[in-house]
């Protein structure tokens, strides 16, 4: 069975709706999909409605925004409740605080020279109240400050480059209850992002432990070959299940499209077995 446990549509920074990226992940044999909007939950019913019509197994998700010890974190709710109000509140106060952002990235590149990236970003944007990096990375293309998405997050909205400021995202301890209350599965995403040294990592995955977390991104598309290993030993140290996704946000963005999710490395307990 071809499983991909984390995309992205136009509700949050995705480039294809709802609808659409359903019918290309059937496209691409795909069997099981999670659709993963960044704080958001608008996508899932036309999503599952797609689904059902092309006998594709949709579960719901979300990929709630986090800050712990001044890092920014992403955790995947998979199997959720749509309607349970502590996560359908939470994530609301989190996209408020995405349009606020928002601006302040905008003064951080007019500061370094680039003039009109809010309103170039919400160009991209079909969600008004989900203005990410990725749209502003979109534009910064689109006025020729990069060659691509990826390079735009090489020189820029990243620590220490121009577009990139903090933001008081979600506790930890929030999102894993917003995910558990709700009866879903909470999973770190892509931890091989995070600019975390050992030590920070086991405390990370300690304290997920005990909050209830259950799974850990090993296989995804932020992640080389040699990290699905990597990943794994800390999966199977720490007693997490173990999830995979192609984190895809469109055609010719990132690393991975839908369903190019390589096989989990040997001893992974996989996540989606109880889906």
């Amino acid at each position: 069975m071809l499983v991909d446990l984390h995309s992205h549509s136009t509700c949050s920074d995705g480039l294809l709706s709802p609808a659409d990226l359903v019918e290309r992940a059937v496209q691409r044999g795909v069997d099981m999909l999670a659709l993963t909007d960044h704080d958001e939950l608008a996508g899932l019913a036309a999503a599952r409605d797609t689904a059902a019509r092309w006998g594709l197994q949709l579960i719901d998700g979300v990929e709630v925004s986090v800050l712990w010890e001044d890092t920014t974190l992403h955790i995947v709710g998979l199997r959720i409740d749509a309607g349970h109000a502590p996560l359908v509140a939470g994530l609301a106060d989190i996209r408020k605080g995405r349009a606020q952002r928002a601006r302040r990235i905008a003064d951080s590149l007019e500061a370094a020279g680039i003039s009109g990236s809010l309103e170039g970003a919400r160009r991209h944007a079909r969600n008004p109240e989900l203005v990410s990096r990725a749209h502003f990375a979109r534009y910064l293309v689109e006025a020729g400050h990069a060659r691509d998405t990826n390079a735009v997050f090489r020189n820029f909205l990243t620590p220490g480059k121009p577009g990139y400021v903090s933001h008081q995202w979600a506790t930890l301890p929030d999102a894993v209850n917003w995910i558990n209350g709700s009866g879903g599965v909470a999973v770190i995403a892509h931890p091989g992002r995070y600019p975390l040294n050992q030590q920070q990592c086991e405390r990370l995955l300690s304290e997920f432990v005990e909050l209830g977390g259950a799974a850990i991104e090993v296989v995804t598309g932020a992640h080389a070959p040699d990290e699905f290993v990597t990943w794994a030993r800390y999966a199977r140290r720490f007693g997490l299940r173990a999830s995979a996704g192609s984190d895809f946000h469109g055609p010719g963005e990132g690393y991975r499209d839908l369903g190019n999710v390589p096989v989990l490395p040997a001893g992974c307990d996989p996540v989606w077995t109880d889906f």
